[in-house]
């Protein structure tokens, strides 16, 4: 036995928890919303106020609750994994019947002390619950139609509850990062092969739809596909977001023009430079550099989500892992492509930068998840 293994093991059971943890994992998210609690005080002109001081003390909370929820065992977890997706489900309802309403779309339940965005929560409860039965499925059944069924329909509850506030963009999110669970834990290619050309379909049907009286998107919605299209044909209206992005996108250059000297932040130009295009100020201020370098930190993030959930033995666990991966890896590549004109405008904000109350909570909780499987896979 060599004196590392020697050490750990006569640890006692609680502290040697600590010992566990993927500290590399937690050292990358702490440097990732600093670069966040640093951009949020740069785009309010140099103050801590409104949005950098209330991040980080989110963020600090969620940094806390995610090393208590690494404490507790992975079967926890799995056990409560259904009655997590259940609760988010009915969270979806109440938005439709109690939920507040901002910039036009009904998303949030205002609990006094937060305002709740479900549809964050159910991102993960959703891998959650899937992960849960692709583990009590026997591997043989994985790809026959009556056991394909079921997931499916848990996918689309969510979708449509929140294709109904509307939130085309998260309803997006949960449609691929449901599907990526599945490919994961072994269904067939076949079924995916179906999908995309429904999905082809049901493209063209929406397209069709348009000035009929089934038309299956808001206005609002086509107009951000007309934008992504050709953003010149609405320069001052609908193309004025993605337009001005380009523009704070290219003046950076390699290096950028320096902290807090960003035009198109620091005149107002940009429009949601704290939340949805953050990227675009991060990359005007620091250049092609800053950017790439934001982008490495998530990759490797991303790295060690994979090399954690292909090396656990199991099953719940590892599916979970690479969910929660799975996950992570659309919020940031969703965003970054929106901002840089090569996905629609869909509202996604960028992971543990962008400012946020329920997106951060809920992806240090995620996080804490990830961490909990680590610290208790079969050894």
């Amino acid at each position: 036995m060599s004196y590392l293994e020697y050490t750990v093991k006569s640890v006692p059971a609680g502290p040697r928890k600590v010992l566990y943890l993927n500290w590399a994992l937690i050292l990358l998210v702490i440097a990732v919303a600093g670069i966040g609690a640093l951009m949020l005080y740069s785009v309010a002109g140099g103050s801590f106020s409104p949005w950098a001081e209330p991040q980080i003390k989110r963020f600090a909370v969620g940094l806390a609750l995610m090393l208590i929820i690494a404490m507790v065992p992975i079967w926890f977890w799995r056990s409560i994994s259904g009655a997590a997706y259940l609760v988010s489900l009915i969270l979806l309802v109440l938005v439709e019947v109690m939920g507040s309403v901002g910039m036009g779309a009904q998303r949030w339940i205002d609990l006094g002390f937060v305002r709740l965005q479900p549809s964050e929560l159910t991102k993960f409860t959703l891998v959650m619950a899937l992960a849960a039965y692709y583990d009590w499925l026997p591997g043989p059944r994985t790809s026959r139609p009556i056991w394909v069924l079921l997931p499916i329909l848990v996918i689309l509850l969510p979708t449509l509850l929140v294709l109904q506030q509307p939130d085309l963009g998260t309803a997006l999110l949960l449609l691929i990062g449901g599907a990526m669970v599945m490919f994961l834990a072994g269904v067939h290619w076949s079924y995916f092969a179906g999908v995309v050309a429904l999905a082809g379909g049901g493209i063209t049907a929406v397209l069709q739809s348009r000035g009929t009286e089934w038309q299956l998107l808001k206005d609002y919605q086509f107009r951000r596909i007309d934008t992504f299209l050709d953003p010149s044909t609405d320069p001052l209206g609908a193309g004025y977001h993605i337009t001005q992005s380009k523009i704070a996108l290219g003046s950076g250059g390699w290096t950028g023009r320096g902290f807090m000297q960003g035009t198109q932040s620091r005149l107002n130009f940009l429009p949601e430079k704290h939340t949805d295009f953050i990227f675009t100020t991060l990359a005007e201020e620091f250049g092609f550099l800053g950017g790439a370098s934001l982008l490495g930190l998530y990759v490797l993030i991303l790295v060690f989500c994979i090399v954690s959930g292909v090396s656990n033995r199991d099953r719940f666990s590892s599916l979970l892992i690479l969910g929660v991966g799975a996950t992570f890896f659309l919020y940031f590549a969703v965003n970054m492509s929106m901002v840089m004109g090569l996905a629609p405008v869909v509202g996604v904000p960028l992971p543990l930068v962008s400012y946020g109350g329920s997106a951060m909570l809920v992806l240090m909780l995620a996080f804490g998840l990830v961490q909990s499987a680590h610290v208790h896979r079969p050894r």
